[in-house]
């Protein structure tokens, strides 16, 4: 029964979801979780033979152990009746030695079918929590920090498998013991002073009530203590280079310290919650040796009982005590577990804002055609318009060129194309179809994106340009890599494409992850091509080369090329200026040169600068 109650406990307080295709739905938010108890019932149903054939074995395992203390019992009265031979002293022996031989395999057995089932099932919520945070939209993750992400998935899932495998074979255990030792003193001993020595268990449930809050809240602390450590030190390693530029590694050390000691001073609260909820159950099983003690040892000496019975008696309790402990332990740690449980059930409730439609549009060959009529556009947390009277027509094979200044709203433009963020309804087309009315997938799938930082992981060159083309042909690699001008470095280094490149490529210059990045779009092959000033880095030779190849490549593909140096858009077939969210000139680079406007004054002053470097 107790069993039973534990499972329903977690059933209402898991975290589950639904991540198979169509779990997402249209509207304004998505809806992140189907049923909240799905997870755990079916990883639970698929393994309920696993875990009936673990708990039996701890059964079983349990019903041999309390028959140590009746054999004990046996040979104690034997010997005071002066019956006892040495072929008896041989049998209770091998009973001892049998007891205790199948009692290890038993029970080891269940302990190791458990522990490895609560081993997949962290496996299972690891890989579904990663697979949620993918669906999720960038704009989630703008006010989270990774180091706060990683703390969830590794500290907070440990807790909840250790609460599910070893929270199952104690609990298991333990309430096999203490109604194995139950029955055998009620058959074998007497009932009445079994009655009168449980009394002070009966206050185990208050122990619960009272301290089970505590340490639940004081457990969530001390999770939420260490995702502030994660999230400081995730920020600190990543900025090593200019922590050490700016010798400030004594500062960053103190912070570290600071969040260190607010750790320790939570957890030694927790602690001190813990042990006194935890040594309260085992103090009611001592005030029940105490009653046992003084309340058999008077029936023995009236009769009621042989010394014998109260000698197995005796152990019999000794045996509850370990059972009174282990509920204790079970139940302090599924209090802490459950602050976990809510931590994690908070990220897996989160709905993705951006989502497919419920009748998706199916493109089939993508031309790329764009079109965009925008009147304005608001970021979801901001009062000012990002964006204003846009009206872009592109035709397929068409290349465009958007320049302006800092914050023009640039990237912003081309995020609406990509729905990184959701642009209103009947303002973005591609091909004719709006792009809301498209599957994610499917549009991002149509458009190969290079960012402005040409993010990079930390992985091989050659890996780093196959992202997305797991199909992609050594040759493939390296044509690719050719077209972005990186062939020729990428043999220099030891091992060439092989060659493992650091987190967020730092083992490569600015201008080599451009590249990099490039030859990863070219790769993808997209009908939309779009590069966020990803030529910054590069020579401007380089990048004379680079458009050259571009221009050969994509003949027949459209092309949105974002840049400040004005030199790379030269050959655009159109040139949108903006300024402040708002177009201010459009036309070819012949036409806004004469026009004598904003952008011939940034081409004038860009060539004079040129020509001062050169």
């Amino acid at each position: 029964m107790v069993v039973t109650e534990l499972v329903n406990w977690l059933l209402q307080n898991w975290l589950t979801g639904c991540y198979r295709t169509g779990c997402y739905s249209n509207g304004k938010r998505g809806r992140a979780i189907d049923d909240p108890n799905k997870l755990l019932k079916e990883f639970i149903w698929s393994k309920k033979w696993i875990y009936g054939a673990g708990i039996f074995s701890i059964l079983v395992s349990e019903l041999i152990l309390v028959q140590f203390p009746n054999i004990l019992g046996q040979f104690t009265n034997t010997l005071s009746q002066g019956q006892l031979t040495m072929h008896g002293v041989v049998v209770y022996s091998l009973k001892l030695a049998l007891v205790g031989v199948l009692y290890v395999i038993l029970y080891g057995v269940g302990q190791m079918t458990n522990g490895r089932t609560g081993r997949q099932f962290e496996y299972l919520l690891r890989r579904r929590l990663f697979a949620h945070w993918e669906t999720l939209s960038t704009a989630y993750f703008r006010g989270r920090s990774i180091g706060d992400l990683l703390n969830h998935a590794m500290s907070d899932v440990q807790t909840v498998r250790e609460s599910l495998s070893g929270g199952m074979n104690m609990m298991s255990n333990a309430v096999f013991l203490l109604a194995s030792t139950l029955f055998m003193t009620f058959r074998t001993v007497s009932v009445t002073l079994t009655l009168v020595s449980m009394i002070p268990i009966l206050f185990v449930p208050l122990f619960v009530i009272w301290m089970g809050p505590k340490v639940r809240s004081a457990s969530r602390q001390v999770q939420e203590s260490l995702s502030d450590m994660a999230e400081l030190t995730e920020e600190s390693l990543s900025a090593v280079r200019l922590v050490k530029a700016t010798a400030n590694e004594s500062i960053e050390a103190k912070r570290f310290e600071r969040r260190v000691d607010a750790i320790v001073s939570k957890q030694m609260h927790l602690f001190r919650r813990s042990a006194m909820f935890q040594s309260l159950i085992p103090l009611m099983g001592s005030v029940s040796f105490v009653i046992a003690l003084g309340y058999g040892g008077y029936l023995t000496l009236i009769g009621d009982i042989k010394l014998g019975g109260f000698v197995a008696f005796t152990l019999y309790l000794g045996m509850l005590t370990t059972p009174l402990q282990q509920i204790g332990f079970v139940i302090n740690n599924f209090q802490r577990a459950s602050a976990s449980l809510a931590r994690l059930k908070t990220l897996l409730l989160e709905a993705p804002d951006i989502v497919d439609p419920q009748h998706p549009v199916e493109l089939g060959t993508v031309h790329g055609a764009i079109r965009i009529d925008l009147p304005e556009y608001h970021y979801p947390d901001g009062d000012h318009a990002a964006l204003r009277d846009i009206s872009l027509h592109v035709s397929p094979g068409e290349t465009v060129g958007i320049v302006g200044r800092t914050a023009s709203g640039k990237t912003t433009l081309v995020n609406l194309l990509l729905r990184i963020f959701d642009p209103p309804p009947g303002t973005v087309f591609l091909d004719g179809v709006d792009t809301r009315e498209l599957r994610l997938a499917a549009l991002r799938e149509a458009i190969a994106y290079v960012p402005q930082d040409g993010f990079l992981f930390s992985t091989t060159v050659g890996e780093n340009i196959s992202f997305g083309r797991e199909d992609a042909t050594p040759h493939e690699i390296a044509e690719a890599a050719r077209y972005a001008c990186m062939y020729d470095e990428v043999q220099e280094f030891p091992d060439k494409f092989n060659t493992v490149i650091g987190e967020r490529g730092v083992a490569l210059s600015g201008g080599q992850k451009q590249r990099t990045a490039i030859a990863r779009a070219f790769l993808k092959e997209a009908p939309v091509l779009v590069l966020d000033d990803s030529l910054s880095a590069v020579d401007m030779n380089t990048e004379k080369t680079i458009l050259s190849h571009l221009r050969e490549l994509r003949q027949d593909k459209t092309t949105l090329i974002i840049a400040h140096r004005l030199s790379a858009v030269r050959h655009a077939d159109q040139i949108l200026v903006l300024d402040d969210g708002q177009p201010i000139e459009h036309g070819t680079h012949d036409e806004l040169v004469a026009a004598g406007g904003v952008y011939a004054e940034m081409y004038a002053m860009q060539q004079e600068t040129e020509e001062v470097t050169a």
